[in-house]
């Protein structure tokens, strides 16, 4: 049975519903057929925690979950020690070939367990607490001892940044500042240092001078700043890093000069994940099979293609979850029932008027309920989804807040362009030719 998350986890659940959006906690609560693929992602997972690094290509049409699936994972490596950031590649605001620009979104939304979004600062202070700690567990110092404390905390990190300093000696010039900044107690430069090492655009001068550095962060200096970050993760007791690059079918609507250059960025992580360049990192992209397929997508790139490519010739069910590109299936009217028991019973634990919710909104309900969202999108089960929940929602946030509700009296369901994404109204389109209308 499934264990039903926390009363603030459920609210933000029925809320990010209510939406029609992804929650971003306690998805495990109503995930469907992941289980097939969770032991090989907590394997790969393990495999990044001992400084290896790892690769994945998400596939799958639009509905078949690629958002839930990468918030679903990203859940699963925080609860083992991860931190994780989501980025969707966009043409304008995340161009894939400017990495420099995927970077600074990396750290716009790098998450932990204790920081939803933009932690690089937490991240900060924790490297900084655990040298402190370090030096103190040697005896060596004094705790008390305030100067000889920083002292040798300076020491110990020259020797962390060694590392760092040979793939890219702005960051570890940068880091040395911010923590002089905080030990100064100058929190105004060490938040400009902070922006600075994040790739932001438009740090003051001044800022830079007192700093140590020089200029912005470009494509090249992007990838070796990820690589320092990802020192500084594991020294602050992180098991490493997550990456999710969203939405990566959007390189097919680019420039053509534009989509090549950001095909072989990508070829190019994978050759660096390949060659140990980046220990600690796991990188998942999510794209559709035109992308994966193509002659606009990743064929247009040969290295690349071969790269991603994975045989799903045969039987869905016979797939190797262990493949570079792994594809998840679109819903089926079964699973469609299950979330939306699973979100029912989310919804109802806890409330005031359970027997009323769990009578007027039973599994038959839920079922008649699927049948008509379906409908509405030309009997396409595997777009309903979104949809789908969110009249769910409706109907259950109907029934508990009036008692003389009843959902199969007094609910008529209907859809609206209005509230539909492109895909879901595309789906509404008539496909026959009958169905045509020709102006002669």
């Amino acid at each position: 049975m499934t264990t039903l998350p926390s009363p603030q986890r459920r609210q933000e659940i029925v809320g990010a519903l209510r939406r029609g959006t992804v929650p971003q906690r306690g998805l495990d609560a109503f995930a469907v057929g992941l289980d097939r693929l969770a032991p090989t992602i907590d394997e790969e997972l393990r495999t990044v925690a001992g400084g290896g690094a790892q690769f994945k290509a998400v596939r799958g049409d639009y509905g078949s979950g690629k958002t839930f699936f990468s918030r679903w994972l990203c859940e699963r490596a925080k609860a083992a020690g991860f931190a994780t950031s989501e980025v969707q590649i966009s043409e304008t605001e995340t161009p894939l070939h400017r990495l420099e620009t995927v970077y600074r979104r990396l750290v716009e939304r790098l998450a932990t367990t204790d920081v939803p979004q933009g932690a690089l600062r937490s991240v900060l202070e924790r490297w900084g607490f655990t040298l402190e700690e370090d030096v103190i567990a040697t005896g060596e110092v004094s705790e008390h001892d305030e100067a000889a404390l920083q002292r040798r905390v300076d020491e110990l990190m020259e020797g962390r940044l060694a590392q760092v300093s040979r793939s890219a000696p702005p960051f570890a010039i940068a880091l040395r500042a911010h923590r002089a900044a905080l030990v100064a107690g100058d929190i105004g430069l060490a938040d400009g240092i902070l922006a600075w090492i994040g790739a932001q655009p438009n740090v003051p001068a001044a800022v830079k001078r007192a700093a140590g550095v020089k200029g912005e962060i470009d494509h090249f200096g992007a990838m070796s700043f990820l690589q320092g970050l990802l020192v500084v993760l594991r020294d602050s007791g992180h098991a490493g890093l997550v990456l999710i690059l969203d939405e990566v079918e959007t390189l097919q609507r680019v420039r053509t000069d534009v989509r090549e250059k950001s095909l072989n960025a990508m070829r190019q992580l994978i050759d660096e994940i390949d060659g140990g360049r980046f220990p600690g990192l796991y990188i998942v992209i999510t794209g559709t099979p035109a992308f994966y397929d193509g002659p606009q997508g990743a064929q247009r790139l040969a290295p690349l293609a071969q790269r991603l490519h994975t045989d799903f010739s045969g039987d869905p069910r016979f797939d190797n979850p262990r493949a570079v590109q792994v594809r998840l299936p679109n819903f089926d009217f079964e699973r469609l029932v299950l979330v939306g028991v699973r979100v029912r019973d989310i919804y109802v634990e806890g409330r005031e008027h359970t027997d009323r919710l769990r009578s007027h909104v039973d599994d038959s309900y839920i079922e008649l309920l699927a049948h008509g969202v379906a409908g509405e999108l030309g009997g396409s089960v595997g777009i309903a989804p979104r949809v789908f929940l969110r009249k769910l929602i409706d109907v259950l946030d109907k029934v508990d807040e009036h008692a003389d509700f009843d959902p199969r009296r007094d609910y008529a369901l209907t859809v609206g362009d209005a509230e539909l994404t492109l895909e879901e109204r595309e789906a509404r389109i008539p496909r026959t030719a009958d169905d045509i209308a020709l102006d002669v």
